[in-house]
């Protein structure tokens, strides 16, 4: 037999063996989260709560299917290049500390070349080594004080996370103060205008967005209680922000 057909019987035996990539979802498809609960700081007690709020929302509303990264080696194979191709947003759900991803430069550059990120409470307590991270989040936790009621203001109306909350309400949690934060390098959902521990006026963040590259990024401080995260309007806030993060409507009723 001649070469060229030896070459050629190999080539297609080579194909053969070698699967397909999976293609691309379509938009009508669910979008793929994977939700990240991975400490190596604090760990808040109510992880569970929120892992069962995202699991929820994702089998009621459809538009996006959750799986989990509990342990290290589970978040080190989920954030390979081969795994976040299949993947379309993360979910930081309330992680601390250097998270063992396995490559932190690419998995910011992922976000960046479209796909979305979204933090939860302690997110902002996530990589406090590594500033790329934190820039990209757009504020890094700096301390609490007790957990206090607070009167929240809601700066955008219209926005999904925030369109069903009115114009401010009064919510009891662990409150956030943060710095590397820079307001005109966000976009401000919800606020406080008097500082939780003190009283003093000023503007204080709760929540915000960002839109790095053609990535897209959600974050809200709220979220360390139980109560809070059972709340009706907390569950459309953090699935108002999913959504947007992944560039999705909500599904018709």
């Amino acid at each position: 037999m001649p070469t060229s057909s030896l070459i050629g019987l190999a080539a297609l035996a080579l194909a053969l063996a070698s699967p397909a990539p999976p293609p691309p979802p379509s938009p009508s498809a669910p979008a793929r989260v994977l939700v990240v609960t991975v400490t190596k700081g604090f760990r808040h007690d109510s992880i569970p709560d929120l892992e069962r709020l995202l699991g929820d929302i994702a089998q009621k509303g459809g538009a996006f299917t959750v799986d989990y990264a509990r342990t290290d080696q589970e978040l080190a194979d989920k954030t390979t290049e081969a795994a976040l191709a299949r993947t379309d947003a993360l979910v930081f759900a309330s992680t601390t500390g250097d998270l063992p991803v396995t490559d932190r430069e690419a998995l910011l550059r992922w976000i960046e070349a479209g796909h979305g990120l979204v933090g939860i409470h302690a997110a902002s307590d996530t990589f406090h080594g590594f500033t790329p991270y934190l820039d990209l989040l757009g504020g890094e936790f700096e301390h609490h004080g007790p957990q206090v009621k607070v009167h929240v203001l809601v700066n955008d109306r219209t926005h999904p996370a925030t369109r069903d909350l009115g114009e401010s309400f009064d919510v009891f949690d662990e409150i956030y103060q943060f710095k590397r934060f820079d307001p005109a390098r966000v976009h401000l959902l919800l606020s406080m205008d008097k500082h939780p521990e003190t009283g003093a006026p000023g503007s204080f963040p709760l929540s915000w967005t960002r839109e790095p590259g053609k990535g897209r990024v959600f974050y809200t401080a709220l979220g360390h209680r139980p109560d809070v995260i059972a709340a009706p309007w907390y569950r459309q806030h953090v699935e108002g922000g999913i959504l947007w993060a992944l560039r999705r409507s909500a599904p018709a009723p």
